[in-house]
């Protein structure tokens, strides 16, 4: 629970199965706000969950996120927890879907 434990870690390691850029990130996790997802980032990439690349030969400074090898290792999992989130979602009023992009 330490690597996905929290209410953010999860989702945006879902995000992150296909490498983003920091602004494509930040739109899909519209919801996070931007300190979170930045704090979020930092600690994943200090467990060695995800990698981050930043690009400065030429303006704009690009930024890109994605899974280590040991962040792959997650990929069933992630995909479990949203599979048990939607089913839970349709029998249980209570748990509302929020619809990313």
């Amino acid at each position: 629970m330490k690597y996905i434990g929290g209410k953010w870690k999860a989702t945006i390691l879902i995000h992150l199965i296909e490498k983003k850029r920091y602004s494509e990130l930040r739109k899909a996790c519209y919801v996070i706000t931007e300190r979170t997802l930045s704090l979020q980032l930092k600690e994943m990439e200090a467990d060695g969950l995800i990698t981050r690349t930043v690009y400065t030969s030429k303006p704009p400074l690009k930024v890109e996120y994605e899974l280590t090898d040991f962040g792959k290792t997650l990929i069933p999992l992630l995909h479990s927890i949203a599979e048990w989130g939607n089913e839970a979602a349709k029998t249980n009023k209570k748990i509302t879907m929020v619809e990313y992009e």
